[in-house]
């Protein structure tokens, strides 16, 4: 099968996969958020960065060398599962114990056994890493979607069962466990591999020598996404937690799953001309423009029609996020760029040069966050987007380097899918503002397709390429 038909197979069905359960997961969300309080989902944000930094620490980064690298074996594939698996069990020992710091340090005392029993997914996750690996490896992406699917409907029936019959917080947390448990077993009954007692210190050391750069990034970058998490719930309350992931995580619905759902597709296609630089400058090319063009006017309608969105979604309860998803969501258009400029150097086998720019960055966001600190609460989320775009120069700058495709050429290719938000957002607005007094349905359906027909609009009289590109990729020419 040629590339091109490669990825468009995998993209179809790695779209499915994750918009089919991103569909069942924010479904589910919408009644859990009249069924559970704002400040129990600050629960969960608030101990979201030590469950991120547990999974990067067990992985290890060895899942990536895995698919970046050729002519593996057996003793490859046994070693790194033994790896995560006893990684997984000393990070939830090290969870287990520390959990009543935590709890001490953002002044919840129900945050101990939370985080207790929260953090037994580190072990079902890495169950089933490998075999995991192994499809994304493959391109076998229809087979993950009947794994995932379906672990996602049961768990989630079990979390609303949960909700329902008032268990709060830990209507999150079954969900969570339940989801992971049941992934785990799904891979393990489909696989045709299976660990056997092998495990290779020379293969560790390959693997290893890759991975740990990643993983220190990882550690790194999880820590810094989440600081804000940190900070509100320590000097703020659950409540401001529990607003602040809300928005966060809706603005993610759109990037967050077409960028991660791409990613999968392109990481280990770009492996296959990691060689070729004209070839992979051509693709990156294409798919950064591509996931921009797609994601940017459902993020500008998601912002001027963020009022009736979220009470119409959420309801009156949540109105406060209102003006934090906003600045938001301008820092979300800018994520599809720096998520596939470190690709790159993934791709390109750069863990060192990876690790060493998220160092300079989280240098940086830290001065900013201290600055804004004391500001005040918006001013935070402000100097949020500001770092993202400071970051934006240091990622373009460096991946560039490597594929010939320098910051000043990056921007310009995707700078007219800013300028054709302008009209959308004029449209977008007066529509809205002669509508106040409607349905809140009939304002985002008549705010979202005005606001839609003059962004492509815009994109075909000025001819735009990416219009053909995409064309292209649906009829698989």
């Amino acid at each position: 099968m040629s590339l091109k038909k490669q990825a468009v197979s995998g993209m179809i069905w790695t779209y499915s996969q994750q918009f089919g359960s991103q569909f069942i997961t924010f479904m589910v969300s919408l009644v859990l958020t009249r069924l559970i309080l704002p400040e129990e989902f600050g629960l969960i944000g608030m101990i979201t960065i030590f469950m991120g930094i547990g999974t990067a620490l067990f992985d290890g980064g060895l899942t990536s060398s895995l698919i970046r690298s050729k002519d593996l074996n057996q003793d490859d594939y046994s070693t790194v599962f033994y790896f995560n698996f006893a990684g997984s069990i000393l990070m939830y020992l090290i969870l287990f114990f520390s959990a009543p710091l935590i709890a001490n340090f953002y002044h919840q005392p129900a945050l101990t056994n939370l985080t207790r029993v929260y953090g037994i997914t580190f072990i079902f996750a890495a169950f089933g890493a490998v075999q995991n690996t192994i499809l994304t490896r493959d391109l076998k992406f229809k087979k993950q979607a009947m794994i995932s699917l379906p672990a996602i409907i049961l768990s989630s029936l079990l979390g609303l069962l949960m909700a329902y019959h008032d268990y709060g917080v830990w209507s999150l947390v079954g969900t969570a466990l339940m989801n992971a448990l049941l992934t785990s077993l799904f891979l393990w009954f489909s696989s045709s591999w299976y660990p056997t007692l092998i495990f290779s210190s020379k293969k560790f050391h390959t693997h290893f020598h890759y991975g740990y750069k990643l993983t220190l990034s990882s550690v790194l970058d999880i820590i810094f996404t989440n600081i804000y998490q940190i900070v509100i719930g320590r000097f703020y309350s659950a409540a401001q937690v529990g607003y602040y992931t809300r928005a966060n995580s809706l603005m993610m619905l759109p990037v967050g799953n077409v960028s991660a759902a791409l990613n999968r597709v392109v990481f280990p296609l770009f492996a296959q001309v990691q060689n070729d630089i004209p070839r992979f400058k051509k693709a990156y090319k294409q798919i950064m423009q591509m996931v921009l063009f797609i994601i940017t006017p459902v993020i500008v309608i998601m912002a001027f029609l963020a009022e009736p969105l979220i009470v119409l979604l959420f309801g009156n309860n949540w109105l406060p996020v209102v003006p934090i998803f906003q600045i938001i969501c301008f820092t979300g258009i800018l994520y599809p760029i720096h998520l596939y400029n470190l690709l790159v150097l993934q791709v390109k086998g750069r863990s060192d040069l990876f690790l060493t720019l998220e160092i300079i960055k989280k240098i940086l966001l830290a001065l900013i966050l201290a600055t804004s600190f004391f500001f005040g609460f918006y001013a935070l989320l402000w100097g949020q987007l500001i770092f993202s775009i400071l970051a934006l120069m240091i990622n373009t700058h460096f991946a560039g380097r490597m594929l010939n495709y320098n910051t000043f050429e990056q921007l310009k290719d995707i700078f007219p899918i800013f300028l054709f938000t302008i009209p959308m957002g004029v449209t977008i607005y007066f529509s809205n503002y002669f509508l106040t007094d409607y349905n809140l349905l009939i304002q985002l359906m008549v705010g979202g397709s005005v606001g839609t027909i003059s962004y492509f609009g815009s994109a075909w009289l000025f001819k735009f390429e990416t219009i053909n590109d995409i064309k292209n990729l649906i009829q698989k020419k």
